[in-house]
């Protein structure tokens, strides 16, 4: 439950709020914000098959979203920026819609 609360906090403080990114920043963000979804995602799994640990939920948050910006600074710095985002999109999408099958599943077989 202080999950969603904080997400609903989180949601509703960047609307009112609007922050500013740093330009450095911008072509990370949307890596970041697609890891943190997969372990999000992954936590809830994890919640309904009764194995939820917070610390491996926080653990697996930051390490999800530090590894994807850092697979996609790496490619950056090779240049290689565009196709190593891709892989790290394909990958965690892949975990994403894995994830949810899990959850659809276990919400209706009751």
């Amino acid at each position: 439950m202080a999950a969603v609360l904080g997400l609903i906090i989180g949601v509703v403080t960047g609307i009112f709020l609007q922050p500013d990114i740093p330009i450095v920043l911008q072509p990370y963000l949307p890596i970041m914000v697609v890891a943190a979804l997969d372990a999000l995602l992954g936590a809830a799994r994890a919640y309904f098959e009764r194995s939820f640990s917070d610390k491996v939920f926080v653990i697996s948050f930051f390490s999800n979203v530090i590894t994807a910006t850092l697979l996609v600074f790496l490619g950056n710095q090779l240049g290689v920026g565009s196709q190593l985002t891709t892989a790290v999109i394909v990958v965690m999408g892949i975990r994403i819609f894995s994830n949810v099958s899990a959850i659809r599943r276990f919400i209706f077989r009751g």
